[in-house]
């Protein structure tokens, strides 16, 4: 049989090696061509790109999909096929799932899992067991498995020395990183809103900034003394922001991510007592807003992540104090950026590209399977095909996830996700979901 042919026609391609006005031609799961107008051959797919962006698909180094332990709210399946509907092509689901992925075993089950889901599922590991802060997993073990990224996602590892030793021991495992979710657990311990003046206010119990400051700050200065190389996972302040940017200068090999939440929501909107705006890290200020935009367009902060975070619909329908914590993200992501920070001119649609996509899947390893490559013939064709004017109200009740917890329900954005392809096979075609 012969290899499948797929012709993405008349779309803008944008990567990480500028942008140019091309047809893109897929065989056998790999770009074999990149020019104007080409014909498309007997038996191609041919999909429409006029008017639209064709990108390196879109990967997302933190999401939550539940499996194992929370599947009322999310599924492997129903996560993946969200983030395919946004453009994703690859995501990194985070550890702390019932029962955490700190054993080998769970770890394969769940790559296992999501061998056929709609887009290439990859997993963290846990920097510890049971992500109790305590003792060192077994990270060669989980490494062996292709884990790549370690992290307590949840909680933050706050004793230093064992930091310190997951520092050490990561550096004989070539390419991997360990992320932090930097708040001090003293410090945010009943807290469930950002500290600040809308917390007084509104007498919720607050998180402050110095919780997440403090702890970048630590770890940084343990990335420095090891050599280790350290992510900052939904980084929200304008103190640790202005922290990483000092330490890249030095040199220290520290990365960092923002979620689209964090970039544009304050903690203002916590006034309406509605948990769809409750997160850890909490919502912040206009100003903190305002310093992660700074971030990221000057390069401080490497990836948006979504920390796509599904709960049951019932678990978010109590009082704010009582709910859990998180957000849906991944198919709103996209329009976010377009939106909020490429139509503003605060980045190019190329920056936004490099922070969905190609940023995140080097540090994450991904880029070694394709992820975030350039268009280019002889690489794999992982791509996202979207319309970048493409208006839209965002109505989650018609979310391909299977939680509703969206702060963004009711937006209109810009930018509609048309195709996606995986390994060259649509994923999602003509904004309906394949899978």
């Amino acid at each position: 049989m012969a290899d499948p042919q797929v012709l993405v026609r008349g779309g803008r391609v944008i990567d990480a090696t500028g942008e140019r006005v091309a047809d893109v031609r897929i065989v056998g799961g790999v770009v074999t061509e990149v020019a104007p107008s080409l014909a498309p051959e007997a038996g191609s797919l041919v999909l429409d790109a006029e008017g639209c962006v064709v990108a390196p698909g879109l990967v997302d180094i933190q999401v939550h999909f539940r499996e194992p332990g929370r599947e009322d709210a999310e599924t492997i399946e129903t996560g993946a096929r969200a983030a395919a509907k946004g453009g994703f092509t690859a995501v990194v689901c985070m550890p702390n799932t019932d029962p955490p992925l700190d054993d080998a075993a769970v770890v394969q089950a769940v790559l296992e899992r999501g061998r056929y889901a709609a887009c290439d599922v990859r997993v963290a590991g846990c920097i510890t067991k049971g992500r109790r802060g305590e003792e060192l997993a077994p990270l060669g073990e989980l490494y062996d498995r292709g884990v790549r990224v370690f992290t307590d996602d949840g909680d933050c590892v706050a004793d230093a020395l064992v930091m310190r030793r997951a520092f050490e021991y990561a550096l004989a495992l070539p390419g991997a990183v360990l992320s932090q979710h930097a708040e001090d657990p003293s410090l945010v311990a009943g807290g469930h809103m950002n500290e600040g003046e809308w917390s007084a206010r509104l007498g919720i119990p607050g998180r402050p900034a110095e919780a997440e400051i403090s702890i970048v700050a630590r770890d940084l200065t343990l990335a420095r003394v090891t050599g280790g190389r350290y992510h900052v996972l939904h980084l929200s302040t304008a103190g640790a922001a202005a922290l990483v940017r000092a330490a890249k200068a030095e040199g220290v090999r520290v990365t960092a991510e923002c979620t689209p939440q964090h970039v544009v929501l304050t903690d203002a909107l916590c006034a309406s007592f509605d948990p769809v705006f409750k997160m850890n890290p909490p919502l912040r200020t206009a100003a903190d807003v305002d310093a992660l935009k700074a971030a990221l367009a000057d390069g401080t902060i490497d990836a948006i992540a979504t920390d796509h975070a599904p709960h049951a619909p019932e678990t978010k329908e109590v009082p704010f104090e009582e709910a859990p914590p998180g957000m849906l993200g991944v198919e709103t992501a996209l329009g976010v950026a377009i939106t909020q920070l490429v139509e503003p001119g605060v980045l190019s649609m190329q920056q936004a590209l490099a922070a969905l996509s190609w940023k995140p899947a080097r540090i994450a390893g991904l880029d070694a399977a394709g992820h975030g490559g350039p268009i280019e013939p002889g690489h794999a064709a992982h791509l996202c095909v979207f319309d970048p004017n493409e208006r839209w109200v965002v109505d989650a009740s018609r979310l391909a996830s299977k939680s509703r917890n969206s702060p963004f329900d009711g937006w209109k954005l810009a930018g509609r996700v048309r195709h996606t392809l995986l390994r060259g096979v649509p994923m999602v075609r003509d904004g309906e979901a394949q899978r």
